[in-house]
This record gives C-alpha cells, structure tokens and sequence, in this order.
C-alpha cells in the first residue's frame, strides 16, 4: 500500500487523489520490467533469456522507465479503487493525471476520476407530458384517397388542338437553350414530359408555355440562378425555343371495391370502407409522429432533465465540452479559427460557453441508458444498419460509402444512442398517448 494516498470522494460520480511515488518503489518496478523485458528481447551477442539487464537498461532505459511509471500508476488505481470501496467497471472515461512531477523524493500524482453514477428513476413517469393525438376528420381521409388515385391515374391526351395547356396539367415538349444565340450543352430534349407548377424547370420557364396549344412553338426568356450547378450558365439570361407537341391530364380512377382490393391485395374483403380505414389509421400514425417529433420528445427530455437529479461525471462532461467546441470550431471561417487559436483565453471561454450544454445532454444520455437498462430495451445492429441505409438513399449517396464514413469516423456508437433515445422517449409516450 501507498503511504502517501489521499482519496477524496467529492460526490457520487467523482473523485480524487494525491499521493507520492516513491523512488525505491520506481527501481522496484523498474527491475521487474526489464526482468519480463528480457525474457523476450532478441539482442546480437546475447542468446534470448539470457541478456545482462545492465544491457538492457543501457539501450531501452526510457522506455523501460515509462513501462515502471505506468504500471505504478496502475498500481496506484487499484489502491485508490479499494479506498473508495468500488470495483474496476465503476470507473467511467478515463482518468485524468493532471499532476505529474518528479521530485528528489519521487514522483508527486494527482488523479481526477469519475465513476457511474446512481440514476433514481422513480420519477420517470411523471415526467411524461399529455399525449392527446389530433382526431382525423372524414375530410383529410378523402383528400388522402384522392392524392393516392391521382397518384395512380393514368396520363390521357389531350386531342383537341384549340385546348390551351394549364396549370397543373403534363407538356410534352421538344426544348432548345441558347445563350448568346449560341446552343449550350445539355439544354435541347425531344418529347420531355414536364408537369406545369412542378417547378423543376428555371425559374419562370413553365408558367411562360401555359397557354400554348397543341403543335405551337414559343420563345421564353428565363434566367438561370446565381447559384446554378454549372458555373459556366450561372447568372446568364437564356432563350428556349420550345414546341408542344401534346397536353396530357390525369384520367379518372374510379373508388370502388375493386379499386380497394388493387390497395390491399392481403386482404380478402377488401372495400372502400376497409380502405378509408386503413387510410384513417396511417394519417393518424403521421399527426401522433409529427406530434412527438415537433414537440412532445423535447417537452419529455426536458422534464426528465430538470426532475432527475444526480451527480454528473465531471470527466465525461468534459469530454462533451470538447466536443461540442469542436463542433462550433468547424462552423467558424478560417480567418475566425486563426484568431480563436492564437488567443488563449477567448478559446477557452468559448469552451465554457459549452458547459450548460454539454451537462445537459451528458445527464439526458445517462437517464436514458437507465431506462433502457431497466426495461431491457437496445437498438440491434441491423436496425442500425437500415436506418444508415434510407439515410444514404434519401441523400442519394451509396450507402456503402456512408456506412464506411461512419465507422472510419467511430460515429456508430453515437448514432445507436440517439435511435436508443428516440426510442425510450417515444415509448414513454406511447403509455400516455390518447
């Protein structure tokens, strides 16, 4: 045992200690290293077992130094663990040397530590908000089950060359770009079918070809985006000469049974009836998932935040501390970050801008790693891997690549913790939900 140790236990989640390596304890360990060292060390001249320790301290002393101080300080970590009656797991992050000075009479530590804290969850229940899903009118049901025939109708022709295009209605059109009353690259098509007031041509493009009938020809003046994707047509005005070749609308579906049974092939019974059901059903799911996402899981976090009280582990707040620093540090102009770095002490007042933050979100994360703990809930490796997946597809990005980028940047473990905690929230208030 070390003479010297001091424990002080600050509170349940942290802790320090002060005490004094001895030098004949540093020899002590250091004879033991270069004992085990040599039993494996393949040095010319010398069979292996078999090399003079004194040969050994001349060529490896520093490192055989740094070895002893480790171990000595491990050392020191049992004893520090025995004094605050804990086991090796109740330890949590890793603890911090913040004093390490070799004097004539040894080495003089100071140690900051944190342990798991005691989360009491007797008061998670209170904590959940009034959970009151909207009703869903007949109204938003029929608008639904309009939406989903139109999506399914087919396009008709239009033959009849007096009609004029309108808004809302499919233009097949042959289209060429000039710039300059030069041609450009990309900008001519043939029998491009473009839904009027999809906005998925320049600014002005559409509007300008309602009106036009079947077989005519028109010349439209649009402007391409400051922003646009090809630098060379950003910001430049452009002429379309465009011609219709066919006005296209949605055909009627008819809402009958049959068409219900085309819905629900799983069901034997299929009818409109059956179909608004279900229909009512989904849109009630999306108001109770909007409700959730837009304000319930946050009113719930932070009641369970302000509720649960308990010691925060200094060290992992800390570490969220730097985090979060980097976070805003990354936000920051290169010009910003030069002079951030080169002044001290904004730097690290920025850092404690962080504090109030980062202890929240540390405290939110231990609640919910308890309740998940207590009700024996976790998130699966191929639920992980799904939600990466329609991430990566929605993005338009090759989910292998993202999966890659995330693991390369040990961003797994953090996206677990917020589908677990999406989760946990979104249980608790499924108890209150109406």
């Amino acid at each position: 045992m070390n003479p010297s140790l001091k424990v002080n236990k600050i509170n349940s989640a942290n802790a320090n200690a002060q005490a004094t390596i001895a030098l004949s304890e540093l020899d002590k360990k250091i004879e033991q290293v270069t004992k085990t060292a040599g039993k494996n060390l393949k040095i010319d001249g010398f069979r292996k077992g078999k090399i003079p320790a004194a040969v050994i301290k001349a060529r490896y002393g520093k490192q055989l130094e740094a070895d002893a101080q480790r171990e000595c300080v491990q050392d020191l970590l049992q004893e520090i663990l025995k004094k605050l009656d804990v086991q090796a797991n109740a330890i949590i992050g890793d603890p911090r040397i913040t004093k390490f000075e070799k004097k004539d009479n040894g080495i003089e530590l100071e140690i900051e530590l944190s342990l798991v804290p005691n989360i009491p969850l007797d008061g998670v229940e209170d904590c959940i908000p009034e959970v009151k899903i909207p009703e869903v009118t007949d109204e938003e049901v029929n608008k639904r089950l309009e939406e989903i025939t139109d999506s399914r109708a087919p396009l008709v022709g239009i033959e009849d060359g007096r009609r004029k295009l309108k808004d809302g209605e499919y233009a097949k059109i042959d289209f060429e770009g000039f710039i300059d009353n030069k041609p450009f690259e990309g900008g001519k098509a043939e029998n491009y079918l473009l839904k009027i007031g999809s906005k998925s041509f320049i600014k002005g493009f559409e509007d300008q070809l309602i009106g036009m009938k079947k077989g005519e020809e028109r010349e439209i003046q649009v402007t391409f985006p400051e922003n646009y994707q090809a630098a060379n047509l950003a910001g430049k005005p452009a002429t379309f000469k465009v011609k219709l070749n066919e006005i296209q609308t949605k055909g009627k579906i008819e809402i009958d049974d049959n068409f219900a049974k085309t819905l629900l092939p799983e069901e034997k019974e299929a009818n409109v009836a059956l179909l608004k059901e279900k229909i009512k059903t989904q849109i009630a799911a999306e108001k109770k998932q909007e409700l959730y996402n837009k304000e319930l899981k946050a009113i719930l976090a932070e009641n369970l935040h302000k509720t649960i009280d308990f010691d925060l582990p200094n060290l992992i707040v800390e570490q969220e501390m730097d985090l979060l620093l980097r976070n805003e540090f990354g936000k920051l102009s290169k010009e910003e970050q030069e002079k951030l770095t080169k002044d001290t002490e904004a730097l690290k007042a920025k850092r404690e801008e962080q504090r109030e933050t980062a202890q929240r979100s540390v405290k939110v994360t231990f609640i919910v790693d308890a309740i998940a703990k207590r009700d024996n809930i976790d998130i699966h490796e191929n639920e992980i891997l799904n939600t990466i997946y329609y991430e990566a597809i929605t993005m338009r990005q090759d989910p292998k690549m993202v999966l890659e980028y995330y693991k390369n940047n040990n961003l797994i473990p953090a996206i677990k913790m917020a589908m677990l905690e999406d989760k946990i929230l979104t249980n608790l208030l499924n108890k209150k939900a109406q």
